[in-house]
C-alpha cells in the first residue's frame, strides 16, 4: 500500500513540474525591418512573422508602438505550438520627413512576456522615384476599380452631388485610400472601410460641388498605398448650369 502511495505521488510531482515547464514561447523571423528610402505620404506597411517554438498556446495580449505616427496590428487568436502569427505595423509618413526609427512593444503570455520589434526608414520628398523589388510588388495592395468616369448629367453651379465607385484591393495587403486630389479643389471623399482587406470591396463616396459653368470634366486622383499606381484617375463629368435664384436675380436686374 505504501509503495502505491509513493509511485502515485512521485508521478503526481513529475506532472506538475511538467506544467510548470511547459510553456510557450515567441521567436520572431525578424525584429527589424528596414523599409529603406520612401515618398512622404505614403504608408509604409510590414508584417513581421512570430513562431510559437515552445509547447502550450501563446496569446499575444497587446501591441504598443513607440508613437502615434505607427498603428499596429496583430493575430488576436491563441498561437499554437509549432504555428506562426504576424505583427503588422503601418508607418503614416505624412508630414513626417528625415530618418526614422521606432520601437514596438510586444505583450504576451509566453516565456519572454515582453519583446520589442522595430522598424526603421528614411522619408524622403513627396515627389520622391522610388525602387520596389518584384517581391514588394508582388505584396503590394492594388486598387481596382470597375468604372473610372461618372456622369452627374445637368447640375447647378454650387449644387453638392455625390457619386459612388465600387473599388476593390486585388492584392496581398490591406489598401488604404489616403485622399483625393483635384485641380478645382471641389471635391471631398469617404470609404465605407478604412482599410479593405484583400480579395474585398468598399464604396468610394466622391463629393463634387461644381464651381464654374459650362461643360466639366473634372479630373480626380485617389491617393492610396498601391505601390504599382499609387495615384489612380477618376473622372467626374456634368453640364454645369447658373442656379434658378440666380437667373431670377439677374432677370429682375434686366
Amino acid at each position: 500500500m505504501r509503495k502505491n502511495f509513493y509511485f502515485l505521488a512521485v508521478i503526481s510531482l513529475l506532472l506538475v513540474s511538467f506544467g510548470v515547464h511547459a510553456q510557450g514561447e515567441l521567436s520572431f523571423v525578424k525584429q527589424t525591418h528596414d523599409f529603406g528610402k520612401i515618398a512622404e505620404g505614403n504608408l509604409a506597411t510590414y508584417e513581421f512573422k512570430v513562431k510559437n517554438v515552445g509547447d502550450q498556446p501563446v496569446v499575444i495580449a497587446n501591441v504598443q508602438p513607440s508613437c502615434g505616427c505607427t498603428t499596429p496590428d496583430w493575430t488576436k487568436t491563441p498561437i499554437l505550438p509549432g504555428k506562426t502569427g504576424v505583427i503588422k505595423a503601418v508607418y503614416n509618413s505624412a508630414g513626417r520627413p528625415g530618418p526614422f526609427h521606432k520601437s514596438i512593444s510586444v505583450t504576451s503570455n509566453g516565456k519572454t512576456p515582453n519583446s520589442v520589434i522595430y522598424i526603421k526608414g528614411d522619408v524622403g520628398p513627396k515627389d520622391l522615384k522610388t525602387s520596389y523589388t518584384s517581391e514588394q510588388k508582388m505584396m503590394s495592395p492594388r486598387l481596382a476599380v470597375g468604372n473610372t468616369s461618372y456622369n452627374f448629367g445637368k447640375l447647378e453651379k454650387g449644387q453638392k452631388a455625390v457619386s459612388r465607385f465600387i473599388i476593390k484591393n486585388t492584392g496581398r495587403q490591406d489598401l488604404v485610400v489616403q485622399g483625393v486630389q483635384s485641380k478645382c479643389k471641389c471635391v471631398s471623399y469617404k470609404v465605407s472601410k478604412p482599410a479593405i482587406k484583400a480579395g474585398e470591396q468598399a464604396v468610394l463616396e466622391l463629393t463634387y460641388i461644381p464651381l464654374m459653368l459650362r461643360e466639366q470634366n473634372e479630373q480626380v486622383t485617389i491617393l492610396s498605398n498601391d505601390i504599382i499606381m499609387p495615384n489612380l484617375r477618376l473622372t467626374l463629368k456634368a453640364d454645369v448650369v447658373e442656379g434658378e435664384a440666380n437667373r431670377n436675380m439677374q432677370s429682375e436686374g434686366k
